[in-house]
């Protein structure tokens, strides 16, 4: 069940090292019957990561969990904001000890901004901005303070030139870049439209 081409090699879902740009299947589908969430697949076919949410959608908790459902990201919604703010905090979170959060998505409030800019990130001292690649698309991608995009998510089309549907994406990670924390990033963003 873990494989879409059966013949690809594993591959490593933690490799940061790569050369070139990679890429990967989201697909707006849970593994685990009657919970909200999706799966990623490498370019191979093989799942690389699930994200489960078993609450509602636009649950304030979230897991993003690697094949075999270790927790890489706990995702939490901070209580309390006017915009919406999401903490993710590397491995399971418990919350029972003081831990800073890996990184923070903050939601943008529509007064005093681009139309495009969707939502503000923070990775260490790092910042990061989603931008919406527009309102009836899904598609937006997450550019630095340069403008240089990181990553990129679009509506998936086929080399035949068939459109997918809407539960079905491509993410573009360029290199050198942590994948789960794109993915996570990604899914904060599905949690912010309450696709997830």
């Amino acid at each position: 069940m873990a494989k879409v081409h059966p013949q690809a090699p594993v591959s490593d879902p933690f490799s940061t090292s790569s050369v070139g740009t990679e890429t990967f299947t989201r697909w707006m589908k849970s593994l685990v019957c009657h919970t909200n969430g999706c799966t990623v697949f490498d370019s191979k076919g093989e799942i690389v990561y699930r994200v489960e949410n078993y609450d509602s959608k636009g649950s304030s908790e979230v897991h993003l969990m690697d094949l075999h459902g270790k927790v890489l990201f706990t995702i939490l919604k901070k209580k309390l904001q006017l915009f919406g703010c999401w903490n993710g905090y590397r491995g399971n979170f418990t919350g029972t000890k003081k831990e800073k959060p890996c990184f923070q998505v903050k939601k943008c409030s529509n007064i005093n901004r681009r139309r495009d800019l969707a939502c503000q990130v923070t990775v260490g001292f790092n910042k990061y901005w989603i931008v919406s690649l527009g309102r009836k698309k899904q598609g937006f991608k997450i550019v630095n303070l340069a403008g240089d995009i990181v990553a990129e998510v679009k509506q998936k089309h086929l080399s035949s030139g068939m459109v997918l549907g809407d539960d079905v994406l491509t993410l573009k990670v360029e290199p050198y870049i942590d994948h789960s924390l794109i993915v996570a990033l990604v899914t904060v963003y599905g949690l912010i439209n309450m696709r997830l």
